[in-house]
């Protein structure tokens, strides 16, 4: 009987021995009372068995050995806890990630389609602009016509087969060398505003009518309103051309 329990003893110290340094290295770690309940079980168990195995000597070893083995089981589950949490979060980001490429494509298509509708409407109609209104002996820009014209400009840069002509008109009071000079300048300031929105300046053809293209108002001066303008219009290929007049 003592031969047994000096055996049972032994064994239970080998254990013991071989796991406490890294048992009590873990406990260091952990701040005091923070024991896990798999540790608490592994003592009491531990202590069960040593007692019963091989007495007071077994009670301590076997305690010692199974708080090492609940202590192992308590991190163990925290690792795997652990390990869960961070494949959740990173399923999380990859749907996350997902989702804004999809949205992003979304983006894209209704882009294209938008970018397709226009180029349908322009080459049914060959033809898209608009007209710039000038006061009296005035070249200048107005503020009022400065939105439609940057709208019309960043619709023609988004569109590299479009080319754009610029042309420009004096009511009929004045010298023709004046009015030529005149509308060469009103059609180069609208044009100015067109580069400045995106499109290249050799696809802009500018021409100067001068007051050749003035009807015969005799002193209307709300006719004489309507001559004063630069004609603004996208062409693409295979329209009317345009040449530039000097």
């Amino acid at each position: 009987m003592k031969t047994s329990t000096l055996r049972v003893i032994a064994l239970a110290l080998a254990i013991g021995g071989g796991a406490l340094s890294p048992a009590y290295a873990g406990a260091a770690a952990d701040p005091p009372g923070t024991g896990s309940k798999q540790a608490d079980l592994g003592v009491v168990t531990g202590l069960a068995v040593g007692a019963v195995a091989a007495g007071p000597v077994g009670a301590v070893v076997g305690a010692a050995a199974g708080a090492l083995l609940g202590d192992r089981y308590h991190r163990q589950a925290q690792s795997a806890a652990a390990l869960t949490a961070d494949l959740e979060r990173s399923e999380s980001q990859r749907a996350e990630l997902l989702h804004s490429v999809a949205q992003l494509d979304g983006s894209l298509s209704e882009a294209r389609a938008h970018g397709a509708e226009l180029a349908t409407q322009l080459s049914n109609t060959d033809q898209l602009g608009l007209d710039v209104s000038f006061r009296t002996d005035d070249d200048s820009v107005t503020a009022q016509a400065l939105p439609p014209l940057l709208k019309l400009g960043a619709l023609a840069a988004s569109m590299p087969q479009a080319q754009v002509c610029v042309a420009g008109y004096a009511d009929p009071r004045g010298s023709e060398a004046y009015n030529d000079e005149l509308s060469l300048r009103r059609a180069t300031n609208v044009a100015a505003v067109l580069v400045s929105a995106g499109i290249p300046r050799e696809r802009i053809v500018i021409e100067a009518h001068g007051k050749s293209a003035a009807g015969d108002a005799d002193g209307d001066l709300d006719a004489y309103a309507l001559e004063r303008r630069v004609t603004v219009r996208l062409q693409l290929p295979g329209s009317t051309q345009v040449a530039a007049r000097d």
